[in-house]
C-alpha cells in the first residue's frame, strides 16, 4: 500500500472541477497517454468507466478505470484495471486545509499479478510515481483556477 499527500493551493471545489473532467486525466496521471469515457454512466459517478492508453516507448497498453465511490467534496475511489497486471484501488481523500486542499492518495493492488507480486520495491516505485502525479495534479488545479486574491482583483 502506498499513501502520499499533497497540498494544493486552491479550495476543494477547484480540485473537483479537474477530477470531474475525464479528458484531463492524461494531464496529470503519470504514464497515461490518452483517456476517453466508456459505458453508460457519467464520469465520475459510481460505475462510470474511463478507457485509458499508456505508452512505453513504441508499445501501447490499454486499460479501464471504474469509479467505485464518489463522495464530493470528500472522496473519490477508483479501480484501475490493467489487463494481465490486475487491478488496483486508488483512493483520493480530499480535505479542506484553510483556503487550500489537502489530498491524500492511497493506492494498493487488488487482483492479478500486481497483487501477487506486490512488495516493498514496488511500493518504492509507486511512491515516486505518486510524487510526480500529485505534483502534476496540483499544477493542473492551480493553473485552472485563479487564487482568491486574483479573483478579488478581477471584481
Amino acid at each position: 500500500m502506498v499513501v502520499r499527500h499533497q497540498l494544493i493551493r486552491r479550495p476543494p471545489h477547484a480540485l473537483w472541477e479537474v477530477l470531474r473532467d475525464e479528458s484531463r486525466y492524461s494531464d496529470w496521471v503519470v504514464g497515461t497517454h490518452s483517456t476517453c469515457p466508456s459505458g453508460q454512466e457519467v464520469w465520475p459517478r459510481p460505475g462510470a468507466t474511463l478507457h485509458y492508453t499508456v505508452r512505453l516507448g513504441p508499445k501501447e497498453f490499454e486499460g479501464t478505470t471504474v469509479v467505485r465511490r464518489h463522495d464530493p467534496p470528500h472522496a473519490l475511489e477508483l479501480e484501475a484495471h490493467s489487463g494481465p497486471l490486475g487491478s488496483a484501488r486508488i483512493a483520493f481523500d480530499i480535505r479542506p486545509w484553510g483556503e487550500d486542499t489537502l489530498v491524500i492518495l492511497d493506492e494498493h493492488p487488488l487482483r492479478g499479478v500486481g497483487g501477487a507480486l506486490h512488495n516493498s520495491v514496488v511500493d518504492l516505485l509507486m511512491q515516486q510515481r505518486h510524487r510526480l502525479m500529485l505534483g502534476r495534479l496540483a499544477r493542473v488545479v492551480e493553473e485552472s483556477a485563479p487564487q482568491r486574491s486574483e479573483q478579488s482583483a478581477d471584481v
